[in-house]
């Protein structure tokens, strides 16, 4: 990809005019219209321009019935011969159109007075639709109508189709496409240099194409992503994204947070304590996060490894680091079963040294509820452990220094924002144990400071997966026996805790009924996430001590959770289940010196999606791996859960596929922000119309 230019002529090939403020006014339309156009994300004049067709409809040109092909939208024209309104075996309006060489049905299964009258015998009709062999001859199913009036042309262009919501229907929303397309300035605000070194279409070139198609281009031309024209605007889109992130980081590194000198006493005493040491990576980590805090501006720190890497311990030197150097720490998990094992783990390290630590979750009491309040607020608790309770109204921290957020991705945009808030300039440190591909580090997290354990603590046995038909679920359970009778322990996993007439899975209520019939006199538990916390600490304790040999869960147990005795884990329906998911299952076995298995129980027929993702986690026990096939298979969007994030998700780019775009926008990003500042902003306006706050998490 080129390079960028460095040039002082590159000012002079700058436009003369940037985009004015008229493409950023509101929408002057009814109430009723402004909410339909609200759900499709068009809230100001320019939006429209970058609502873009999904597809587009041949009107061009006319087929003869009788060559009309299979599978394809058509345009046929010829006489209504016939029509009858059918009661049996269902109410439909059913004509027929012929042309002298060719007859088709035309049917409709909902239908109105208006196209009753259209379908009378001897009316000459357009029909555009999808000729597909019927039970009575070829047909067309729901086409769109039209009567054809003497020397009535053919359209001279592609028609396109949007996506759009009930109410809002496809002319009335081409009209208003049209409108702003015609009215609004298209103006450039990239350089020509840029231009033309990346040999893109100019931006009004680029949209006129794609909203107004000429007549030598087909729908399979224009479907293309790698059109000039669709490259031109996946650029613009990633550009947007890069300068927003560019400026999220710079304005991070501008504010001020505490400075944190520690002599590393808590830190020396903690790891004399404890039975392992650590691994080089956590080593390089911890030193990265410890030059972080001794700086004056925030740190804003991503910690990422896979399943078993040792984040955890990590997390509590990073907070006796804090500790130390007399702040608060709030360490913030998304679920509460994960925060308690947060809170087990991380006091049985801190209390012996003296280091109060506080639990919050929305399951205390209200006396319990209160009294964590008062130590958190008055200071006595050095470290505050909980779910998104931890940022409720009423919480507060004496002196909060560093935040920490467990699986990050899993939390809303606002909630983030609400718990960094609570210490003004705080330091972050967010940990996520779903790897990130290289390519969503590139965009989606462009603006963080990322540290990767990459490298697990000796001893870790490799998962050996196996995919067993739900059919020889007996077998299954004569292993679990076997390995129980060994001396180890199990997991069996199911996704729900009650019966559920839509899917009929097996429940963990049922198995563990079942389990402990069959498997007695061995010791069955069951853990799901309605069950009290005092329960839930009870039953992993028990399990943790070999007092249960098999435990029956939820995906509770998906993060969290160290028992290095179970060396099994059955994991049922697994075919409705998300790669990252598996992977992280899989990860609660293996933590010992037995050798482990990971059994994925599926239930057949298995749709192709299903396969795709069995076969995935099948041949793959790297976690960046499993995550760069997982963002292929989902995408972006459900990867990063972006109805959570808030993130500004890409409409038309793709990562895997425009990984170059991607790449020279990043190089191109830093040299706007820094030579033409006003057309960054500019850029920046007219793609994230002030979203860009959501970057700030």
């Amino acid at each position: 990809m080129a390079t960028a230019v460095n040039d002082e002529a590159t000012a002079a090939l700058w436009p003369a005019t940037l985009p004015g403020d008229a493409a950023n006014q509101p929408l002057t339309v009814a109430p009723a219209l402004a909410k339909k156009l609200e759900k499709l994300g068009i809230r100001r004049r320019f939006d429209f321009i970058l609502h873009l067709p999904l597809r587009y409809e041949d009107e061009t040109h006319l087929f003869p019935i009788v060559d009309a092909p299979y599978n394809r939208v058509v345009l046929v024209e010829g006489e209504v011969t016939a029509q009858q309104v059918q009661y049996q075996p269902r109410k439909q309006l059913v004509a027929t159109l012929a042309d002298g060489k060719g007859v088709l049905q035309l049917r409709f299964i909902h239908f109105y007075p208006s196209q009753i009258k259209q379908l009378t015998v001897g009316n000459r009709i357009r029909a555009l639709g999808e000729v597909r062999r019927g039970f009575h001859g070829d047909e067309m199913v729901h086409p769109k109508i039209r009567e054809v009036v003497p020397d009535m042309p053919l359209a001279d262009s592609l028609t396109p189709i949007y996506s759009t919501v009930n109410g809002l229907n496809q002319p009335t929303l081409r009209k208003l496409v049209q409108a702003q397309l015609h009215s609004l300035p298209l103006d450039d605000t990239l350089p020509v240099s840029l231009l033309d070194k990346l040999q893109l279409d100019s931006f009004a070139t680029a949209v006129q194409l794609l909203h107004q198609p000429t007549p030598d281009y087909s729908a399979a031309q224009l479907s293309d992503p790698q059109l000039s024209a669709w490259q031109r605007l996946k650029f613009d889109e990633l550009l947007a994204q890069q300068l927003s992130m560019r400026l999220a980081y710079r304005s991070r590194r501008q504010g001020a947070a505490a400075v944190m000198h520690s002599k590393g006493e808590l830190v020396a005493r903690l790891m004399a304590s404890l039975p392992f040491a650590l691994t080089r990576a956590q080593q390089r980590v911890l030193a990265e996060i410890s030059t972080d805090l001794q700086q004056s501006h925030p740190m804003h720190r991503l910690l990422q490894g896979d399943v078993g890497s040792g984040k955890t311990i990590v997390a509590a030197l990073s907070a006796l680091l804090a500790i130390e150097a007399g702040y608060q720490v709030a360490l913030m998990a998304p679920t509460e079963i994960l925060a308690e094992q947060h809170y087990f783990k991380l006091s049985s390290w801190l209390q012996p040294l003296g280091i109060r630590v506080s639990w919050l979750s929305g399951s205390l009491t209200k006396k319990q509820k209160q009294a964590a309040i008062a130590e958190i607020s008055s200071g006595e608790a050095s470290l505050a452990i909980g779910t998104h309770a931890l940022f409720q109204h009423g919480v507060e921290f004496a002196r909060l220094g560093l935040v920490i957020v467990d699986e990050q991705h899993r939390f809303g945009v606002s909630q983030r924002l609400a718990l960094q808030a609570k210490g003004g300039e705080s330091h972050q440190l967010m940990m996520s144990a779903t790897p990130i591909p290289r390519t969503l580090a590139m965009s989606f997290y462009a603006d963080l400071d990322v540290s990767v354990i990459d490298e697990l603590p000796p001893g870790r046995t490799p998962v050996v997966t196996k995919l067993i038909n739900s059919q020889r679920r007996d077998q299954i359970i004569a292993h679990v026996d076997k390995t129980c009778a060994e001396g180890q322990q199990v997991y069996w996993v199911c996704p729900l805790i009650e019966e559920s007439e839509t899917l009929q899975l097996q429940t963990a209520v049922d198995t563990h009924l079942q389990l402990s019939a069959e498997l007695a006199p061995l010791q069955v538990g069951l853990l799901h996430g309605r069950m009290k916390p005092d329960e839930k600490a009870a039953i992993m304790s028990a399990f943790a001590a070999n007092q249960l040999q098999v435990l029956v869960a939820t995906t509770v147990i998906e993060v969290g959770v160290d028992v290095p005795n179970a060396s099994l884990m059955v994991i049922e329906h697994a075919e409705r289940m998300g790669l990252s998911q598996l992977h992280q299952l899989r990860g609660r076995v293996g933590r010992g010196s037995a050798k482990s298995i990971c059994v994925l129980m599926f239930e057949p027929p298995l749709s192709e999606l299903a396969k795709a993702r069995l076969k995935v986690i099948y041949e793959n026990t790297d976690g960046f791996e499993i995550a760069r096939q997982d963002l292929q298979i989902r995408g972006p969007g459900e990867f990063l859960g972006a109805r959570q994030s808030g993130l500004p998700m890409l409409r038309f780019a793709d990562l895997e596929e425009d990984i170059a775009l991607l790449e020279a926008a990043r190089e191109w990003a830093p040299l706007l922000l820094e030579r033409f500042p006003e057309a960054a902003d500019a850029h920046l306006l007219r793609w994230l119309a002030g979203r860009e706050h959501f970057l700030k998490a």
